[in-house]
């Protein structure tokens, strides 16, 4: 029986379009998913085969299956997309995700030199098919973004069929949206939403402090990704105010309240 004592926001049950979580499996064993997913899939919406494993991931279907079991939907990671469009595979590697079950795609262009009608035409094929997650900003520190550019890649994304905008950040957390210490860049933040709107816009975090951060500035709300899976509960005890990064989230109603 769930304790129902505390005074805590309202996070939406799933399917849901905003306070989504999005985890990075970067290669977990199947009978470690399944675990996981017994456990924690209520906290969990997508789930991103990280760069290249989906390709390689010898129970490629049992995890599909099972992820499909516990309503999480798969998704194909950026990085493989990027790799099939550099050896004119596009077709075929949209054609095998279909066929093996994932239900979404990432395109990106962090990784190899892709201009921007080449990622649009890719979202516009994907999207008929896939829930297509779009991914904004460079994999490397050294090669940065002007806010022009952010806003206008997000726009063309958003027009060419893409559901969520993912902003970089890599397992690292020090790329994209993040300095190279990993704090966010809050101007780099500012123009993703203004562009893409906050519900659509899900923002690679994959270090505590930048979760904690995100809630804290936007809400409970807040779509986040490249979650480690052992973090889904923890993750969602920020969501919460349940651990002391996000507390003022229910301490503030509850000082109010005794005023």
């Amino acid at each position: 029986m769930k304790p129902d004592f505390l005074r805590l926001p309202e996070v939406p049950a799933k399917p849901r379009t905003v306070g989504v979580t999005h985890m990075l499996d970067k290669g977990i064993p199947l009978n470690t998913t399944a675990a996981i997913l017994r456990s924690y899939a209520d906290h969990m919406d997508f789930w991103k085969f990280g760069w290249g494993t989906a390709y390689v991931e010898s129970q490629l279907a049992d995890k599909l299956a099972v992820l499909h079991e516990h309503d999480v939907v798969a998704c194909l990671g950026g990085t493989l997309m990027e790799i099939a469009w550099a050896q004119n595979a596009v077709d075929e590697c949209l054609a095998w995700a279909r066929r093996v079950g994932f239900r979404a795609v990432e395109v990106s262009r962090g990784s190899v030199p892709m201009p921007l009608s080449a990622k649009a035409m890719i979202i516009r094929q994907a999207a008929p098919h896939f829930t297509v997650l779009a991914e904004t900003g460079y994999k490397s520190a050294e090669r940065l973004m002007s806010l022009d550019e952010w806003s206008a890649e997000i726009v063309e994304d958003l027009d060419s069929g893409a559901e969520y905008i993912v902003t970089e950040g890599r397992e690292s957390g020090t790329v994209g949206v993040y300095d190279h210490d990993g704090e966010p860049k809050p101007e780099v933040v500012r123009a993703v939403i203004e562009a893409a709107g906050l519900e659509r816009a899900l923002f690679e975090a994959p270090r505590k402090s930048q979760q904690a951060w995100f809630i804290n500035e936007f809400g409970p709300d807040v779509n986040l990704g490249n979650i480690p899976p052992d973090d889904a509960l923890a993750l969602h005890t920020l969501r919460l105010g349940l651990r002391a990064d996000t507390i003022s989230i229910t301490t503030t109603t509850v000082e109010s309240v005794r005023l």
